[in-house]
């Protein structure tokens, strides 16, 4: 098994490779796994799912449903089982998964912070291998760590976000319903947009407005 012809797969396929390591090593020899890979959206997955059966067919969780076919077709290529975000209860432990990788840390907002795409996270699938084959190595430290200002714990209008208490979905969508939370419709999450490692990221504005019309459809 070759982690560049799988990376490459998933680069083609819209995914990039957002976290990998070895369950096996980590929870012991009893673990199924011994290699699980983290899928996620990058720079390349907004033109290539625009295009799509899945986004224009009009039918529920289209993000969902490209996620399935597209992860389970690299699944079947590389002999893997897949798990996915939606899939429960029981749901798949991917935040544990996240963070065992080495690639994703809490940051002071409650939500998971990536050392590549920042805080516009997105978890699509996971590949379950039975046998083990080397992976890079994490990145090392949480960019948190060394972001001075922090501004991602000022920019949420809201105040709905915090690591010590839980996220304030009402509140967050009280906010969304006034004209003042037409930015954040439009272009995203202001706390997400205002890490310093998601501007350079660089989501296309219209793949957040497309994901905060999911989470907060009029």
């Amino acid at each position: 098994m070759s982690f560049d012809a799988l990376n490459t797969a998933a680069e083609q396929a819209g995914l990039i490779v957002m976290g990998a390591f070895h369950p096996r090593a980590v929870n012991g020899p009893d673990d199924d796994t011994a290699t699980l890979i983290l899928l996620g959206t990058g720079g390349g997955f907004w033109p290539v799912f625009r295009r799509s059966a899945e986004f224009g067919d009009g039918k529920p969780d289209p993000v969902d449903r490209w996620s399935k076919r597209v992860i389970g077709r690299i699944a079947t290529d590389f002999a893997a089982t897949c798990k996915f975000p939606s899939d429960g209860p029981p749901y798949a432990p991917f935040i544990d998964w996240a963070l065992k990788s080495g690639r994703a840390w809490q940051s002071p907002t409650g939500m998971l912070v990536h050392d590549t795409v920042g805080l516009m996270i997105s978890y699509r699938g996971a590949l379950l291998f039975a046998a083990e084959f080397a992976v890079p190595a994490p990145a090392g430290t949480s960019p948190c760590l060394s972001c001075d200002d922090q501004p991602c714990t000022s920019a949420c209008p809201a105040s709905a976000l915090s690591a010590v208490q839980a996220y304030d979905v009402p509140g967050c969508h009280t906010y969304l319903d006034t004209s003042a939370g037409g930015d954040c419709l439009s272009g995203g999450c202001l706390a997400r947009r205002a890490c310093p490692v998601s501007q350079q990221f660089g989501r296309d504005p219209q793949q957040s407005a497309f994901h905060m019309k999911a989470f907060h459809p009029k």
